[in-house]
């Protein structure tokens, strides 16, 4: 028996069903359900799986509303302005970037009044010297993940 890119077929396998028994990707996989206790604590303590969490319709749970916020700041305030945008709650994804902007925040709201109110929080903090906003009109794709490649 070879485990040659088990790592990557036991992500795959979650990936489709995160919610999956040890004894059922054991079977899938052709292995001992030892074998994939293994190397799931394994790929958990590299940090590969940080955890296993529902995915979430935020439409359907009322934040229908998203927001691509695109900030300028001062260079060296990068890492607290990235840190407190983290914080707030509404805001799912934060990425530090090149190009015109220094951050993208991606954030969900129950309605526009909401976001107005979280960006105009956001624009009081004299370190960030630009921002631009846009509302997604209609999300063609989100939160999508994708199987690794095996061998």
């Amino acid at each position: 028996m070879t485990y040659e890119n088990l790592d990557r077929k036991l992500v795959n396998a979650l990936l489709g069903d995160g919610r999956a028994s040890l004894r059922s990707l054991a079977e899938d996989l052709d292995v001992s359900v030892t074998t994939v206790s293994n190397h799931l604590k394994d790929l958990e303590e590299q940090g590969i799986i940080n955890g296993y969490t529902p995915k979430l319709d935020y439409d359907a749970l009322g934040y229908d509303v998203t927001a691509v916020v695109q900030l300028k700041v001062e260079g060296s305030a990068l890492p607290e302005v990235t840190e407190s945008l983290k914080q707030h709650k509404q805001m799912i994804s934060v990425y530090e970037v090149t190009g015109d902007y220094d951050i993208i925040a991606i954030g969900k709201f129950t309605d526009t009044d909401g976001m107005n109110n979280q960006i105009k929080e956001l624009l009081v903090d004299p370190q960030i010297k630009e921002s631009n906003t846009s509302v997604v009109l209609n999300a063609a794709s989100e939160h999508e993940q994708f199987d690794l490649d095996v061998e």
